[in-house]
């Protein structure tokens, strides 16, 4: 049995959050929509309900039949989920006098209730809702109070049902980690054995069953994805796995020499093809950024499919598609963030079955499952980097031109924050989850160089820092790091005259700029 945890996503932001929590107490969960739960799965030992855009009392709120899981195995709510679940057994919610948001203390809670476990005195916790829980269920006692929410938390008398309106998934809720600990291991009784090392055994072994002597195809990237996706599978099927390399033309400075040189002594068989002119061609005009996901991601197809069709004995495709990939590409309120072009499936003409063996992966947990593999550093620590590549850092009409602009100036940022050593010798790369340079081709400005006044476009540099890409902050690089990258990009790189630097942080904003 492979214990797992179902967080029911009721369109709220940081329902990946959750995940990510129950995946640090190295315990699987699947996050699924709220009316998507397994009935009558045996591995389920707990659920959770997450937070929601909508009041209870909207009528396009989402709704769920609790008996489905109510009473057969632990459940928690959280906010929207909380309130969900006492207004369906006979509680109350109103709207809030005010919108409660912000930081909150826990005055009062019952210390020995599983759930608040280890709690400290006056515990900070987030809340974000304008409605709040008036009345709990007559079933139902109330375990934790904040100054101005009675009912912060509450749970059953009669089955295993907590919850709670404020947020323990976020940074801000000091505690969050341990009460998300005490539901999922104290309550749930995870066994806490998923881990780089169980995932490596178990998906090795279902990767020799799903795929038998059958040849499998992979789309390699030089990302950290792709490569731990092609080791893994080299490791379950050896020569029976053929990688195919696709230069769009959009990648990085030398990027494809260099992708092909770092394959070197794994052992995978790598064919590189140079489709760069096709994408070029098909992309002129496009300025859509969604549009140009999509251009990329059938260029990509198309070019793979010319070149399985070489490999006449090939059955499979695999990709490294992971799970945020997914879920940003999927939503249950009908708004994409982004599509990915290695997610929902493969044209009928391709006759390849997919094989996603990273699928359920976060980010971190995919170098960690790299680290386990044996993988070198230098392929595990690289920055994540987007499938359709500077397309979707060129604010505008893709050119060879523009492209080259800013590959210049993204190897000038790059190869600085590779080479600069911090006070506590890291080096800055690695302190970084993903740094990029952008071209915003639709702004130009006035400078002086010399005696001569240019007008000319904007960089804009973007670092941030993250666990899962999921959330992420804007990294606080040095001064003296970004005066030097900002006089090195506007002294050799023709066309640009003003460097920016992006402090957004996401959300509300992306990562990508497009």
């Amino acid at each position: 049995m492979k214990q797992k945890i179902i967080i029911l996503d009721f369109g709220s932001q940081t329902t990946q959050l959750i995940g990510r929590r129950v995946r640090e107490l190295d315990t699987f969960c699947e996050i699924l929509p709220y009316n998507k739960f397994p009935v009558g799965d045996p591995d389920v030992i707990g659920v959770i309900l997450s937070g929601s855009p909508y009041s209870v009392h909207d009528p396009e709120a989402f709704k769920v039949d609790l008996s489905q899981f109510v009473g057969k195995v632990p459940v928690l709510g959280i906010c929207y989920g909380a309130q969900f679940i006492a207004n369906t057994l006979g509680g109350k919610v109103e709207k809030a006098d005010s919108r409660e948001y912000g930081r909150a203390h826990l005055e009062s809670f019952d210390a020995s209730n599983p759930l608040f476990r280890g709690f400290e005195p006056h515990s900070q916790v987030w809340m974000s809702h304008g409605d709040t829980i008036t009345a709990i269920p007559e079933s139902c006692r109330v375990i934790a109070s904040t100054a101005d929410v009675t009912n912060a938390a509450y749970a059953s008398t009669e089955v295993p049902l907590w919850a709670v309106q404020f947020h323990p998934e976020v940074f801000h809720s000091l505690q969050g980690k341990e009460l998300l600990r005490n539901f999922v291991v104290d309550i749930c009784g995870s066994t806490q054995d998923w881990s780089p090392a169980s995932f490596v055994e178990t998906t090795v072994e279902q990767l020799k069953e799903q795929l038998g002597n059958d040849r499998v195809i992979l789309g390699l990237s030089g990302g950290v994805d792709s490569s731990v996706c092609a080791v893994l599978l080299n490791r379950a099927i050896g020569d029976r796995l053929t990688c195919i390399f696709v230069d769009h033309g959009m990648l990085r400075k030398n990027e494809f020499n260099k992708v092909m040189d770092a394959y070197k002594g794994l052992g995978l068989n790598v064919i590189g093809v140079d489709a760069s002119s096709k994408f070029f061609a098909d992309l002129k005009g496009v300025t859509e950024p969604e549009l140009k996901r999509k251009i990329i991601g059938r260029d990509f197809v198309e070019v793979f499919n010319a070149e399985a069709k070489k490999i006449t004995d090939a059955r499979w495709l695999a990709q490294g598609t992971i799970y945020p990939d997914r879920i940003e590409s999927l939503s249950i309120t009908g708004m994409t963030i982004k599509s990915h072009h290695n997610v929902g499936g493969l044209p009928k003409e391709m006759k390849l079955k997919l094989c996603e063996p990273l699928q359920w992966l976060f980010k971190d947990e995919v170098r960690r499952v790299g680290y386990q593999l044996g993988m070198p550093d230098h392929l595990i620590k690289r920055h994540p980097f987007p499938g359709p590549g500077l397309a979707v850092r060129i604010l505008g009409d893709i050119t060879p031109e523009r492209v080259a602009v800013l590959q210049d100036a993204d190897d000038i940022y790059i190869s600085h924050m590779e080479k600069y050593i911090c006070e506590d010798g890291e080096r800055l790369y690695d302190k970084v989850w993903q740094a990029g340079a952008v071209l915003l081709t639709s702004v130009r400005s006035v400078g002086v160089m010399g005696d001569e006044r240019t007008y000319e476009n904007p960089i804009a540099l973007r670092a941030v820092t993250s666990m899962d890409a999921m959330t992420a902050d804007w990294a606080h690089l040095p001064y003296d790091f970004l005066a030097k990258v900002s006089n090195e990009i506007i002294n050799k790189v023709k066309g640009v005259n003003r460097v920016c630097y992006d402090i957004s942080s996401k959300p509300p904003s992306t990562i990508e700029w497009e």
